[in-house]
């Protein structure tokens, strides 16, 4: 039979556990935006990092670098945004001629439009763009300004964001070999080594993880380019590069990539656009249900349905992000569980 000071001195420590407990899930509540900084973050050093190592390239004694790992670090950094801008200066300029030539067709698109519609009975009678523009249904002053102000704020709060994970990126892959001995410590001596190789397969599956969406994006933007330039769509090269960037985002990507195919089309012939449109569904069903799932099974080595679980759950939680990270995550899972799995079955077998 249990004492009384025995009974009160656990239900004491249940409550206080139980508080503890609440107190801690609030606190990751309420830091849930840095917490997934840092996880991005340690996501991109993490598949990042075979690349730092290829290019210190340490002597053979491995007592000094030819390349210091900051510059290591700093060198790829210049080669990404050096990417970013060549595509930029593609991209933006054709984009700028196509959205001013699409908006001195406008008024006699929009009059075929109309008279397109009156032949069939579906309007009564022509009226003017501007008529048109001022019977638009529009929201008041007040929240016109205040849909600005937070396009605004979202657009600062995204700058800092990316800022913050870049400058977090570069000092965890600078100091990532003294964090992880100093985290190591407070492991149990015997399952150092499982944690150390636990731990590089994580590295590695991630670093797949990255150079999968690198192949992805190369894939669709060929695909892209190879079927608007055989369709004779202007400008088809950047189209293509704006879907092979669009591959990065699940889901939101490969849509805007098409909607940019479509508006340029468009600006050609209404045919052109259609068909443009059903190329690009066609497109992204093969990307989603084919393309994401194999290319990530052999990458990666996460199985195809576990892909998708990953992608349905991530977006249903976090939206594009959480479709973002959803296979990175899903991986380092699966490596835990491996883990978890070999662990189990060495424990039978020693019982055994």
């Amino acid at each position: 039979m249990v004492s009384e000071p025995s009974f009160t001195r656990r239900m004491f420590q249940t409550v206080v556990t139980v508080a503890g407990v609440g107190l801690l899930i609030a606190l990751l509540w309420a830091t849930r935006d840095a917490l997934i900084l840092i996880y991005i973050s340690a996501l991109i050093a993490m598949g990042l990092s075979p690349v730092v190592k290829l290019i210190e390239r340490p002597h053979r004694s491995g007592t000094r670098r030819r390349v210091p790992r900051w510059l290591a670090i700093l060198a790829i950094y210049i080669v990404v945004v050096g990417v970013f801008v060549f595509v930029g200066l593609l991209v933006i300029p054709p984009l700028i001629s196509q959205a001013s030539s699409l908006w001195a067709r406008l008024p006699g698109e929009f009059n075929r439009l109309q008279n397109f519609l009156i032949s069939h009975k579906l309007l009564s009678h022509e009226v003017t763009l501007e008529q048109a523009v001022q019977n638009a249904p529009s929201g008041s002053g007040g929240n016109a300004v205040g849909t600005v102000l937070v396009a605004i704020s979202s657009v600062i709060g995204g700058l800092f964001g990316l800022i913050t994970i870049l400058i977090l990126t570069f000092y965890l892959l600078l100091e990532a070999s003294s964090m992880f001995d100093y985290l190591v410590r407070f492991v149990p001596l015997g399952r150092r080594g499982d944690v150390a190789l636990a731990a590089r397969q994580g590295v590695a599956k991630v670093s797949a993880w990255l150079r999968a969406q690198f192949i992805l994006a190369g894939v669709m933007g060929t695909f892209a380019a190879v079927g608007l330039g055989l369709m004779n769509v202007p400008y088809f090269y950047v189209i293509a590069l704006i879907a092979a960037v669009g591959e990065t985002i699940p889901v939101v990507g490969p849509i805007i990539g098409g909607l940019a195919a479509v508006a340029v089309a468009i600006t050609v012939s209404p045919k052109l656009a259609l068909m443009v449109g059903v190329y690009f569904l066609v497109l992204h069903q093969l990307e989603a249900n084919i393309l994401v799932p194999k290319i990530m099974e052999r990458s990666v080595g996460v199985s195809p349905v576990a892909v998708m679980i990953a992608l349905l759950i991530g977006g249903s939680l976090m939206g594009i992000v959480g479709a973002i990270l959803a296979v990175p995550t899903a991986a380092l899972i699966s490596v835990i569980v491996e883990e978890l799995a070999a662990e189990n079955d060495a424990r039978l077998h020693r019982i055994k």
